[in-house]
Order: structure tokens, then sequence, then C-alpha cells
């Protein structure tokens, strides 16, 4: 049985609380006080310090305040301005986690470990166990009391619910005082033992793995645990084992590093099972300790995005320099927080220009591609797509998804014997992917083409996704172009069920319903359907129903009567 760091987050959060808690409103000024705890509610983290500053000056001694301020400022990475009111928070005696965050990282930063520990004597600062623990650990490395610091990691591993921190920072010890034998041991593990390791911690075994000479090891580690298609940065490591160059340590240079790691192991074992906000708290420490830490500078970035403060989450992607070797990664996420802040073009821009300087990887072409497509510039999201199709070579079944796109892309550009053949390829990887499905038997049912065959697609389509109101309103539709009219209606109401706002859905009831001699109930549904989206690509059409019949506007269209389809 393997242990994990993930494993220990019920244990870990057991003894951390919430980062602020909540002040109350009495003898407060109500105006910045609301304001504030607005803007907290909202992770708008400068309004939140302003505000909550503000609202101290009328209440001085207002320690919930006080604590919020400083996890606002944190969560803006201002350690400097968190400084003196979590001081202020001390010398009242109030025991607050954040507070005793921004005073240790205060410590650390500056180097002054044996302040470390005094401040963890003293109880004055208290984070949780663990955290504490191996705090405490680093702090003994950086006194220069390596026994001291080895026993403090063992405590923590003796626990089984912790054991995985212990082993691994214990690891990274080992290592920093040149045990790289001694820290291979535990990475390597055997049995109940074995640790399963973050993407951080395997580079930091191939780095060790390199110093005790063994580069051909430390290659194979890569790819056994990455595969043989690996990113730059990981391409960049193999590169120079193979060619037999010595690896220095980079995870961990300085106890001040491993100080880092531990904020930061924590934030990637509590990420997606606690409030993004409080993680936030944990990145941002790793960040002000170790200014060049990718990995908490990233994940700090994408808490960002999930808490909607897309301005923070882009300067925060920026400051990953164009020299390193996940620069792209970055990019990637700058131009995701971009779109999501409405900045469509800039975000595309940023992709073009990534997809030029970094040519050379599928993932950022098919990037590129998803965010034309989705802004209608087809012929050019079907370009990136080509190139990120030439990029990876022989087809493999996770490539469906890119060939489907591309298929949409030229569907659209009215290039449809391309998009067919990229419809069937992507049926080929994934044969019962129900979007592929859906897709491509709903195009066949516009066309009235291969009618057998897209009644099968879709059928199985929705066998693979029944709730999906979509899908199901293709079936309704399938039906309703074969004139089976009755099962057609039993389709379209479940589709409005599942999503009853959606324009065309409606439409496509309201047509089945006039197909089936309930004219007043058809003429209710595109009425509703107008309502829905007064500029719905068919409007013209569905006033035009309303007008005078579907009969009549088939006859105008030249199309064949209802009583004729059925027949058919």
């Amino acid at each position: 049985m393997t242990i994990s760091l993930k494993s220990s987050l019920f244990a870990l959060s057991l003894g951390l609380a919430g980062l602020g808690s909540g002040p109350g409103v009495a003898g407060v000024a109500a105006g910045a006080y609301l304001a504030a705890m607005h803007a907290a509610s909202e992770s708008d983290f400068a309004k939140a310090a302003e505000y909550f500053t503000r609202a101290l000056v009328g209440d001085p001694d207002n320690t919930e305040m006080m604590e919020e301020a400083v996890a606002a400022y944190v969560g803006l990475g201002r350690f400097d301005l968190a400084l003196p009111l979590a001081e202020r928070l001390a010398a009242t005696g109030t025991d607050s986690q954040i507070g005793a965050i921004v005073r240790l990282e205060q410590l650390a930063a500056a180097e002054d470990y044996q302040g470390v520990l005094d401040l963890l004597d003293n109880g004055s600062a208290h984070v949780a166990p663990l955290v504490d623990g191996l705090i405490r650990a680093w702090a003994e490395l950086g006194a220069g009391r390596s026994t001291e610091a080895l026993a403090e990691m063992d405590a923590v591993a003796e626990k089984a619910a912790t054991r995985a921190f212990g082993l691994y920072h214990k690891a990274l010890a080992l290592a920093l005082v040149g045990d790289y034998e001694g820290a291979e041991a535990i990475l390597a593990g055997t049995g109940s033992d074995r640790l399963t390791l973050t993407r951080r911690g395997v580079i930091a075994r191939a780095e060790i793995l390199s110093q005790l000479e063994r580069n051909a090891d430390a290659a194979k580690l890569l790819t056994d645990t990455f595969g043989t298609d690996l990113d730059p940065a990981l391409a960049e490591l193999k590169a120079r084992l193979d060619a037999g160059e010595p690896l220095p340590m980079t995870v961990i240079t300085d106890p001040r590093d491993g100080l880092a790691e531990v904020f930061f192991s924590v934030a990637t074992a509590l990420n997606g099972d606690t409030p993004d906000g409080f993680v936030l708290g944990f990145t941002r420490t790793a960040e002000a300790l170790q200014p060049n830490h990718v990995d908490a500078i990233l994940l700090s970035a994408s808490l960002l995005e999930r808490l909607h403060r897309y301005d923070l989450a882009i300067a925060t992607y920026d400051r990953i320099p164009a020299s390193s070797p996940y620069f792209h990664v970055a990019e990637l996420g700058r131009a995701d927080a971009l779109r999501r802040d409405g900045q469509v073009e800039e975000s595309i821009a940023v992709l073009q220009r990534l997809s030029e300087t970094h040519d050379s990887i599928p993932a950022i072409f098919v990037t590129l591609g998803d965010a034309l497509r989705k802004s209608e510039r087809y012929a050019e999201a079907a370009t990136a797509y080509d190139r990120a199709i030439a990029l990876y070579g022989p087809p493999q079944e996770s490539h469906w998804v890119v060939y489907f796109s591309r298929g949409i892309a030229e569907e659209r550009e009215k290039n449809w014997d391309r998009a067919e053949a990229d419809f069937r390829t992507a049926l080929k990887l994934r044969p019962d992917q129900p979007q592929v499905l859906n897709y491509l038997g709903y195009s066949y049912v516009e066309m009235q083409r291969n009618m057998d065959e897209a009644l099968d697609m879709i059928q199985r389509a929705v066998a693979a996704r029944p709730d999906d109101g979509y899908i199901t309103d293709s079936l309704g539709w399938v039906y309703y172009r074969l004139g089976r009219y009755d099962e057609a209606v039993v389709q379209m109401e479940k589709a409005a069920e599942l999503v009853p706002v959606d324009p065309v859905i409606n439409d496509h009831l309201g047509d089945v319903y006039w197909a089936v001699g309930r004219k007043r109930e058809a003429e209710f549904q595109w009425s509703r359907a107008l309502s829905f989206d007064p500029e719905e690509a068919d409007a013209k059409r569905i006033r035009r129903k309303l007008e005078v019949g579907l009969d009549e506007v088939l006859k105008e269209e030249g199309a064949a009567p209802l009583a004729l389809a059925k027949e058919g």
C-alpha cells in the first residue's frame, strides 16, 4: 500500500480553521464594514483589505477585523502590509492561524531560524500540528542542528495520517545535507512506506539520482512516470540526464526553501478539498519564502481564477519569465484568465504569440484552435488544429477531441467532406463518444442523409447520456424528420424538461406538436422560443410559423408537407 500527501488531507484539515472568521458589527463604521464583508465574500482582496483597514480606524481593537484584513493582504501576496496587523493581533493574545503564518514567514524570510523556533516555543504562533512540526524541523536545520531537525521529521512521520509529509520532507532534508543515499532510500520506498510523489517530488528524486551518478535511472524515472512525450521542462531535464550532466538540487537549496515546501505541500494536499481562498494563503506563503517557486506561483494563479479574481490571476501568471521552461504553461493560464475576464481578443493574441515561440507543442495549437472556434473564426481554427494534428503524429485515442473540434470548424466553414472525415476519425478513435455521435448524427438529419445510421448514432448517444437535453432533442428531431411524430413528441418533451429555456429545443417542440395536430401548444412553444432569444438564428422563420403555421412555411420553402414526410 502506498501513501500520498493527499491521503493525509483529512487529518491535516482537522487542525486548520478558516483564515478569517467574520467580525461583528458593533462599534465599527457600518459602511466600511459592510463594504469589506461584501468584498471578502467576492474574494476581492484589494477592496477587502482597504475597507477592513478603514473600519479598524473606528474600532482599532476589533481582532476579528484585524484577522480578516491580514487574510486579505495575504491573498494579495502583500506580507509586508499584513505584518503590522499580525503583530497587533499577537499583542492582544489572539490565537490567529493566519497571523501566525505571517509572523513565521517574516522571520523565515529573514533566515532568523532561532526566531522561528522561539515563536513556536513561546506558544504565540500556532498554525496546525503538522505544519508546526515541519516548520520546526526546517528551522532546526537552518539553525545548524540537523539531528534535531531529522528527529522532528521522524515525529511527524510516526503518525499514520501525516507519515507521507514527514518522509517526503526528511528525504529533502537529507539531500540538502548531502546524504543522497538516505534521501533516495526514502523516495524509492517499499511496501507501506512507498510514497506517491507529486510531479515536483519526482523531479527532486531525479535530481537526487543524478547526484548519485545514476542518470540513466533518473531518465527512466521521468519516462516511466510521465511517458515519452515530455513537456518542455521535463524534456530539458531528460536531455541533460541523457548527456551525462549531473543535475544539481533545485527543488530545495536551503532551509528557507524547505519552509516554502512545507506550505506548498500542504496547499497541494488541500487543493480541491478545501475552500480556494484558504489554500491560497499557503501558496502565497510558499511564494513569499521562495519567489522563484514556479509551482506555487502557478497554483496561486489557478486558485485566483477559480475565485474569479482574473486580474490577480493574470498578474500572477505574468510573473513567470519567458526564459522559464514553464513559460508556456503560465501563458496558457494567462490566456484562459483573459478569456474568462472578457478579454477574448487579448487572450487569442497571447495564444498566437505562444504558437510562434513554442511551435512544437500540440496543446498550444489545440487551445488556440478552441479559442478561435469559440470566436467563430472557423477557418483559422481549422488551421490551428491542422498544426496540432501534424505535431501529434499517428492518431491515438486521446486525440479524438482534436479531430472532433476540427470537424466542427470545417462543418461551420461548409467543408462537409473534410468535416465528415474528421468526425469518422474521432469515432474510430473513440467509437461510443456521445458528443461525436450526436453531432454527426444530427448533421445527417439536417441534411436528410444516412437517416438510419443517424438514428442509430443518436440512440447510442442518448443511451450514454440520457439526461443530456441537447442529445435528447436530437433524437426527437430525427424521429420528426422520419415522420415518427408521436415518438418525436415523447423525446422533445423530455428534452424541454431537461433544458427548459433553450430556444432551439422549444422551437423543435413546437414543430412536433404541430405535426401531431396540437397547434395551440405549438404556437405557445414557438412564442416561448422567441421570448428566450428574440435574435435566435431562426427567429424570422419562427415568426412566420406563428403567422401562417408550419404547413404553409414548409410549402413556401419547397419542403415536403408533413403528411408526405410521415408517409415516407
